[in-house]
């Protein structure tokens, strides 16, 4: 074991390999490339869901009733040319006795209603040309370009685990996967795209299984034939959508949560609001009651300071003048078009007005949307957004605290007090945060400047889901809480010595975490700037999330980018939208009624975990042993609650964690979330993406280590994890 391990760290620069992430936020250019791409566990790989035609069919058509009626309505652009793909909420699963998230019952109304009150457009234009999808892990196992890769591509990688029936040719592409992971832009080659078919023209978070080490495989032929029969499934398992235990008998929110003491503030919990007049169905009150300002290194700068002040030239000299004076002026101006959006949000970033372009919005205004839909925007939904950005200084009255590495801290904010830092941040109105150079380089970007940039058609579809949530939330303000928190890992478990033995586990190659694994914890594929490239050209699993729940998106104000034993809890975010696709066949596809149920402090029952994963310069790379027990700690430190009762907590809802191109093997990261999540006390529903191959490889595996009571510190010893090292 010793010399492979030295002959394998002779061949990995460890140089290259020893840093999580990129320090430094990113430009619009490169996102893509350091953001972590994932396949859409959360939120990605939509089209699998059954039985939602009619929810689909509903949306082909314009519902230009009042905005009163729009929560039981789906609202298109009637131009749409959606993809007829399903969105992953529509029919749900069956729940019984679990209360959660029900479809909306749709309606449509014809596009020529003299009703001028009308939501943005909600789908691309026909003026604009048709992304072609290139993600080909969307295809079925039966797609004909599924069948042609396999047919004629010997010696290619088998897309995202789709050609199930091909077991053995996943197994024959081990030597190829061994390759440096490249990651794919929308301008690399034939050739490139050919080693990495399933990530297109994105770093998608892929389930990659051809790149895969199969080291679970290994570990599985190397046994008896008679113990693999008597843990191994029939060949005819891998037509089936499900193996291991039935997800509903696997814990979910709230039924097994234990009750909540009463919401106070504590020194490592901050809350804004009065927590003595919380009632069920009121929106929260403020607290205090007046706005306190704090300008210093532990809060975030706030745009309504009085120390947020705006250079300006006067007749004795230069001098400087309220900037949220010019923020209030600008936008109290009215918009009768995107270029008075541009004026407006130029007039207090003046150091920009050269650098920021406007495309996206001008697009989405003059390509996408009907003469209707441009006059509901401007008349109606952008102004009801000035009227909440600049509620900031009743609405957030209390000092919010920076989220700083090295912290257990905890935020609660209101939904409504969300609402108005989101207002302000797509205005662009914090200050400070337009500079990787700034005190806030190592936070991720919270302004939505880049979201505007460039003629993307990823951009034109979030903004459009953007405009759904804010267009919902101005017209019924949410009256909910949401918690943020940053748990740091001090203490990591001794794996070696542990003696706990795997927990239960549901894999299936259909559905999606945020849909399927309601009521659990999901996992958020994340990246340590939180969030990813969500305001810029980013859109895989942790971007579509953001996306449909975009109370997420407020984490970047205050959150630093994770150290390698931390994680970031966020409880109560709302989902606001439907969507299908992924990555550049990412759509718009029309509102989400959340009928998710809330806990005692009125926060959603909906628990997200962002972790992120090592992106690998080699394959080999993860292999290593230090590599391994850094993913092992990172993610029972997303999984573990201290002083937390087993009963009372939720099983993980997640797939394909860092894998894709951020190199990882699919069957080790599996395996790694197994053994944390069984040390956490919590049992596993695994979302494969469409992979039933993977599917099938996993939970054999599964199967043999819990049939041979096999312990987490069994499997961590230096025999099983570095057998994966020598095979490879």
């Amino acid at each position: 074991m010793d010399s492979q391990t030295s002959s394998l760290n002779a061949e990995v620069n460890q140089e290259d390999v020893k840093n999580d992430a990129p320090k430094t936020n990113l430009t619009d250019e490169s996102d893509e490339l350091c953001f972590e791409p994932q396949t859409s566990g959360a939120t990605g790989y939509s089209t699998q869901t059954e039985n939602t035609h009619d929810d689909v069919s509903s949306q082909n058509l314009m519902d230009c009733r009042s905005a009163g009626d729009t929560d039981e309505a789906v609202l298109t652009c009637s131009k749409s040319n959606t993809a007829p793909t399903q969105c992953s909420n529509g029919q749900k699963s069956k729940r019984p006795s679990s209360p959660g998230p029900h479809p909306s019952k749709t309606t449509c109304v014809a596009a020529h209603t003299t009703n001028t009150k009308l939501p943005p457009c909600l789908s691309f234009s026909s003026k604009n040309p048709e992304c072609t999808p290139i993600d080909v892990e969307m295809l079925s196992p039966d797609s004909p370009v599924c069948k042609t890769m396999f047919n004629n591509s010997a010696d290619q990688d088998c897309d995202g685990g789709f050609c199930a029936e091909h077991s053995a040719f996943a197994k024959a592409q081990v030597m190829e996967s061994q390759q440096t992971i490249k990651d794919s832009d929308p301008g690399s080659s034939t050739k490139e795209r050919e080693h990495l078919p399933a990530i297109g023209s994105e770093d998608a978070e892929i389930a990659d299984h051809s790149g895969s080490s199969n080291m679970s495989q290994d570990l599985i032929e190397s046994q008896p034939d008679t113990i693999l029969q008597s843990v191994s499934c029939p060949s005819h398992n891998i037509e089936t959508k499900w193996q291991g235990t039935p997800i509903d008998e696997l814990n979910r929110l709230p039924q097994c949560a234990p009750p909540l003491s009463h919401l106070k503030s504590a020194p490592h919990h901050t809350v804004t609001v009065r927590t003595d007049l919380l009632r069920e169905g009121e929106v929260p009150v403020p607290y205090p009651t007046k706005f306190k300002d704090a300008w210093d290194d532990l809060s975030v700068k706030m745009p309504c300071s009085e120390k947020n002040l705006f250079p300006m030239e006067t007749e004795d000299g230069n001098g400087v003048q309220s900037r949220w004076d010019l923020i209030r002026t600008a936008l109290q101006r009215g918009f009768k078009s995107c270029l008075d959006v541009r004026d407006a949000i130029l007039r207090y970033n003046t150091a920009h007005a050269k650098k920021w372009d406007f495309t996206a919005l001008n697009l989405l205004c003059t390509e996408c949307l009907e003469h209707c839909e441009v006059q509901q925007l401007f008349d109606t939904v952008l102004p009801a957004m000035v009227d909440l950005a600049l509620k900031a200084p009743r609405l957030c009255t209390m000092p919010i605290p920076l989220l700083k590495s090295r912290m257990n801290q905890s935020l609660t904010l209101s939904q409504e007090q969300i609402a108005c830092l989101l207002a302000n941040a797509f205005f662009c109105t914090f200050p400070r945060r337009n500079s990787r150079k700034s005190e806030y380089g190592n936070y991720p970007e919270i302004n939505f400047y880049r979201l505007f940039e460039g003629p993307s058609p990823r951009k034109i579809e979030k903004l459009k889901t953007l405009l759904c949530y804010f267009r919902r939330v101005t017209e019924t303000t949410p009256k909910g809480l949401v918690t943020f928190t940053r748990q740091t890992l001090s203490n990591p478990p001794d794996w070696e010595s542990s003696q706990t033995q795997l927990t239960r586990l549901h894999i299936t190659c259909e559905g999606t975490i945020e849909e399927h694994g309601y009521g659990m914890l999901q996992v958020d594929f994340a990246n340590r700037f939180v969030g990813g490239g969500v305001t810029g050209h980013g859109l895989v699993q942790e971007e579509i999330r953001f996306l449909i729940n975009p109370e997420l998106i407020i984490s970047r104000l205050f959150t630093e980018a994770l150290e390698y034993n931390e994680c970031l809890i966020i409880t109560g975010a709302e989902q606001y939208s439907k969507y299908s696709g992924y990555a550049e066949s990412y759509k718009w596809v029309g509102i989400h009624k959340d009928e998710t149920p809330r806990d005692d402090w009125q926060r959603r029952c909906t628990e997200i975990v962002a972790i992120d994963a090592l992106k690998y310069r080699h394959f080999l790379e993860q292999f290593l042993p230090e590599k391994m027990t850094r993913e092992l700690n990172k993610a029972y430190c997303g999984f573990h609650r201290n002083n937390a009762n087993r009963k009372h907590l939720s099983a993980v809802a997640t797939g394909n964690w860092g894998c894709g191109a951020f190199g990882g093997d699919t069957r080790l990261k599996a395996l790694i979330q197994f053994m944390a999540a069984a040390e956490a006390g919590r049992d596993v529903a695994y979302f494969t993406f469409g992979d039933a191959q993977l599917m099938k490889d996993v939970h054999e595996m599964h199967a043999f280590l819990t049939e041979s009571l096999v312990t987490v510190g069994k499997i961590h010893t230096k025999d099983v994890c570095g057998k994966a090292v020598v095979t490879q």
